[in-house]
């Protein structure tokens, strides 16, 4: 009679449902791109990437909820395929890096729309500023990488849109020779840490 209701909490505890914990993910190197579009004179959009970061953040698979995100770019890691242009946009007219050699983003919170998509809304510091910056985001995947490292990895892409001269950097913005908006793309491939 004493084995009934130690059956009965047993049955119990095996019928609840399990729920995934949240989990600390990395930016890979090796598959992250953080780049940028800005107007030259009304002509065309320049492209120009960062190849130097490091970031990550916990989410949820099963709640959708995300926290601790910090990416941090260093800003002479810029890269626009041309010398003299990039020898430009790291002086003092554009990022100062010799004064701001990182800048950072930080959330701590997100708003799904769906199982795919969302929005992230954290603080962009750069040039010594700090502003509010909305990340739209879409989960590209989610599961275990097929090869190499084998970590579950997540395949995310983010856009967003910065105002250069509300952080000071109002270089040729009031002649339109460089366009104030910036257009962000962010592609990446987040490798779950292993505990």
């Amino acid at each position: 009679m004493i084995r009934i209701p130690i059956l009965a909490a047993a049955m119990a505890i095996a019928a609840t449902p399990v729920l995934a914990e949240p989990h600390r993910y990395e930016l890979d190197p090796t598959h992250t791109t953080i780049a940028f579009l800005v107007d030259h004179l009304g002509y065309a959009d320049t492209l120009g990437a960062f190849l130097e970061f490091e970031g990550g953040f916990t989410y949820d698979m099963d709640t959708r909820e995300l926290s601790n995100v910090e990416i941090t770019v260093k800003t002479a890691s810029v890269e626009s395929f041309n010398e003299a242009r990039d020898n430009h946009v790291r002086s003092k007219d554009f990022l100062d890096v010799e004064a701001f050699p990182v800048m950072t983003f930080r959330a701590d919170g997100g708003a799904p729309a769906n199982e795919t998509t969302g929005t992230v809304e954290g603080n962009l510091t750069l040039l010594g500023q700090t502003h509010p910056l909305t990340l739209d985001v879409t989960l590209n995947k989610a599961e275990k990488y097929p090869f190499g490292h084998g970590r579950f990895t997540l395949g995310i892409s983010a856009r967003g849109t910065v105002q250069r001269s509300a952080y000071g950097m109002a270089y040729a913005v009031d002649n339109g020779f460089v366009g104030d908006e910036v257009q962000l793309i962010i592609e990446t491939e987040a490798m779950r840490i292993e505990e």
